[in-house]
């Protein structure tokens, strides 16, 4: 496409809408006078920039000939609407109420006119309560009409979309989800995430930038990234759905304490965070985990995802964190995330075991999560990627009766000693953190489901795509 006098090359896929050139009175001199005589349309199309961010940039395109400019412009729109994989209907949540209460601003002001500019139709629900999302989507939504659900917000309202449509593609299947051997059946509605909440990790680790536009954009062109999700459930009961981390140890123990602090906002991550480090608890348990088979590669490759089942092994000991990552857990704060290896849709998790050490041990492994040294390169540290693990703490062969909320009420500022929890003075039990939210059992049975969801996304592009378009179906 040459464009007064430049020449660019536009993928089709990536153009957002072909419209025609509208007056304007402030161009109308010298040169623009000349363009203007000829045909002019303008193109909106995908533009990326630094940190993976995607902007709507405008070119219009000119020609003498008005016949031959027609022609351009319908072959485009032909194109266009052919294009299968772009939604035409969303179902749109917004959390007015997360992080800085800033969500339908941020949908009225900057997304919602590049949909209408796409020519996306929508249906706008803005939450009222807790759980609004995920009890709308089970029961009321009537989804057969829409092309993908977008949320409006940050990583918990995220979990009400997947808990929401989840459960309804299971109920709808016939599939009972409150069984772990049950194989789940696979969501057919794309999810868009709209970056409005006070964390917004699941975007960062999908698409390299916490950007409402740049999300927006992924949707309009019809991205689609499949992703695993982990189930949770307690003897035969259903927990939760995991998607990024499950902790147990530090990071539940963080998440416990950060809950009853909110009225810090989010500097109460920080002093939880350093108050868990000072304390410095471990725990007892038993591990067992199924390792993946026939999966290329392993947690501690070099090599980043961008785009069966063997024995029963069992692991015993102290300690004081167990993840499980099903991606990287990319951040602002921790670049290459928990396990910067971890694949988002090959049907397995990382399974990270940090074994009781010393306080300036464990200092130096949650260091490395913030530079270019392997984290997972120390003695105390054991990875694995696994498809299946369940934890039982040591203390207890059935967590059912124990109310975990009351029991770290009691014990969270209990002395410190060497040899606990022989001599009760430190806790037994700590919490599972799941994607941000707090379990009330201990002893879990976690399963990876294989590309269970799908999402408005394509994984964090390398810089190749910032070379020249060679793709022949390109303007």
């Amino acid at each position: 496409m040459c464009v007064a006098g430049l020449c660019r090359s536009v993928v089709v896929s990536e153009i957002i809408s072909v419209r025609e050139e509208e007056e304007n009175s402030s161009k109308d001199n010298g040169s623009w006078r000349k363009i203007r005589e000829m045909q002019g349309r303008d193109f909106s199309y995908v533009e990326r920039g630094r940190n993976h961010r995607w902007r709507c940039a405008e070119v219009t395109f000119v020609c003498s000939d008005a016949a031959l400019c027609q022609r351009w412009v319908l072959s485009i729109r032909e194109q266009l609407a052919a294009l299968s994989c772009r939604p035409k209907q969303l179902l749109v949540y917004i959390n007015p109420y997360g992080g800085k209460k800033q969500g339908k601003r941020i949908y009225e002001q900057k997304v919602a006119p590049l949909f209408t500019q796409a020519g996306i139709t929508t249906q706008v629900i803005v939450t009222e309560y807790a759980n609004h999302a995920r009890d709308h989507l089970r029961a009321d939504a009537e989804l057969k009409q829409f092309d993908g659900v977008v949320c409006v917000g940050g990583d918990g309202m995220f979990s009400e979309i997947i808990h929401g449509l989840i459960w309804r593609t299971q109920v709808d299947s016939g599939v009972n989800p409150n069984s772990p051997e049950e194989a789940l059946q696979p969501c057919s509605l794309r999810i868009g995430i709209i970056p409005a909440g006070s964390t917004d990790c699941i975007c960062f680790a999908t698409v390299g930038t916490n950007d409402p536009v740049t999300s927006a954009l992924h949707i309009i062109v019809g991205d689609s990234q499949p992703m695993d999700a982990c189930s949770v459930h307690h003897n035969d009961t259903f927990l939760r759905y995991s998607v990024s981390l499950l902790g147990y140890g530090f990071f539940g123990d963080v998440l416990s304490d950060s809950e009853r602090k909110r009225w810090m906002g989010p500097a109460r991550y920080d002093f939880s965070g350093l108050k868990m480090f000072l304390t410095h608890h471990y725990y007892e348990g038993t591990v067992s985990y199924l390792p993946a088979k026939g999966i290329m590669g392993t947690p501690r490759d070099e090599a980043r995802c961008r785009s069966g089942e063997d024995e029963w092994r069992t692991v015993r000991g102290k300690f004081l964190a167990i993840n499980a990552a099903s991606m990287s857990c990319a951040c602002p704060r921790t670049p290459k995330g928990l396990s910067p290896a971890a694949h988002l849709a090959d049907g397995t998790t990382d399974l990270i075991l940090v074994r009781k050490c010393s306080r300036f041990d464990f200092l130096r492994h949650l260091i490395r999560h913030t530079s270019k040294d392997d984290q997972f390169d120390l003695a105390f540290v054991e990875v694995h990627r696994v498809s299946r693990f369940r934890f039982m703490p040591r203390h207890c062969q059935s967590d059912s009766d124990l109310n975990l909320q009351e029991f770290h009420k009691r014990q969270i500022f209990g002395p410190l000693c060497r040899d606990h929890p022989a001599c009760g003075c430190s806790p037994h039990y700590s919490s599972w953190n799941c994607d941000g939210e707090v379990l009330n059992h201990t002893a879990i049975d976690v399963r990876v489901h294989c590309q269970l969801i799908k999402l408005f996304a394509r994984g964090i592009e390398e810089m190749t795509v910032f070379e020249e378009v060679t793709n022949p179906c390109a303007i």
